[in-house]
């Protein structure tokens, strides 16, 4: 009954408000007025809310990787509830995260990356008309503690090469991923044709289906061009299964597949934690203490924002020390 009222309300204002002073005044009627919970407004297509959710995120061009990472928090979250999504109170939230991390012991960086998922699929359900107002505005971000994380120095970087050295693929792979700071992912969609060795560049597609060009060093080219040499295959792939490309049946590299060689080619350097991200960090690290503006950092890693570009990257604290002596002493 009080929703009927609220619709006849909204449709004696429609012509002296604005659409935003609307949605302003159905929040306030619903809650203030008749105590009104942030139910659902949208009778229609009320069914698998989740896929829907996930339909409008792919569009926005995320990942498939994120992609999964949304349906299983969602999914779970769904499982664990026990109710129509619509009908989930603040409160509910709270508790559902509050038992969550003492259940699986996870860290607040964890739990904030859940609160994020479930503030965008509320604020999805908000803006689609689903509900009248999304129960994650009182659910703030969680304060996750800053830790450094240390990039290779130039001892472990050749500790890595010459570990990597025994096939010419994996040599090529760190070299790439050192000199030019792509994500695994975007290595993993290279193809031979994205590569220009005559200018050292290539073509990548980064997170949201974004383009962007970036380059690598004189050793890296060398080092593609004599992996390129030896293969046989017709495989449009950048980098390929070592096993069989001799016999032309090889097949792209996965992201797994990379993550994993580059896992092994720590171990076997005896340096713990080496993952292709590490690498990322690690040039963002060298170009900042090398003299390169941030700004050209940012665009160079392919980061939205400059404030994810400051987090990648590590000043060495001899060049803070410099900075202190030059410009203040």
């Amino acid at each position: 009954m009080s929703l009927e009222i609220i619709n006849e309300i909204k449709i004696k204002m429609e012509d002296s408000i604005s659409s935003e002073q609307m949605k302003k005044l159905e929040h306030v009627l619903a809650e203030v007025l008749y105590s009104i919970p942030p139910c659902s407004i949208k009778k229609k297509n009320r069914e698998n809310l989740i896929k829907q959710f996930i339909s409008a995120k792919r569009i926005e061009g995320i990942s498939e990787k994120t992609e999964r990472y949304y349906s299983s928090v969602l999914n779970y979250f769904e499982t664990k509830i026990k109710k129509e999504l619509c009908t989930v109170s603040t409160e509910e939230i709270r508790d559902y995260l509050i038992i969550y991390q003492k259940d699986r012991n996870c860290t607040n960086l964890t739990l904030d990356n859940m609160r994020r998922i479930l503030s965008s699929f509320y604020k999805w359900l908000e803006e689609e008309d689903f509900i009248i107002k999304s129960p994650m505005i009182r659910i703030h971000k969680i304060k996750i503690p800053v830790k450094i994380k240390s990039a290779l120095t130039d001892e472990q970087i050749e500790r890595i090469r010459k570990k990597a050295s025994f096939s010419k693929r994996d040599l090529a792979i760190v070299d790439f991923l050192l000199s030019s700071g792509i994500r695994v992912s975007e290595l993993n969609k290279l193809n031979r044709n994205s590569i220009d060795l005559e200018n050292r560049s290539c073509l990548v597609f980064g997170k949201g289906a974004k383009q962007r060009e970036t380059y690598f060093d004189v050793r890296t080219k060398v080092e593609i061009e004599n992996y390129l040499k030896e293969r046989k295959d017709k495989n449009k792939a950048l980098f390929v299964t070592e096993r069989k490309y001799n016999k032309g049946s090889c097949k792209r590299l996965s992201i797994n597949a990379i993550e994993k060689i580059v896992r092994d080619i720590g171990k076997r350097a005896e340096i713990s934690n080496v993952h292709p991200h590490r690498f990322r960090r690690t040039l963002a690290t060298r170009a900042i203490d090398k003299g390169m503006p941030i700004e050209q950092v940012q665009v160079l890693l392919g980061h939205t924002k400059i404030d994810t570009t400051l987090r990648y990257a590590n000043v060495q604290q001899a060049n803070v020390k410099f900075g202190h002596q030059k410009y203040l002493c």
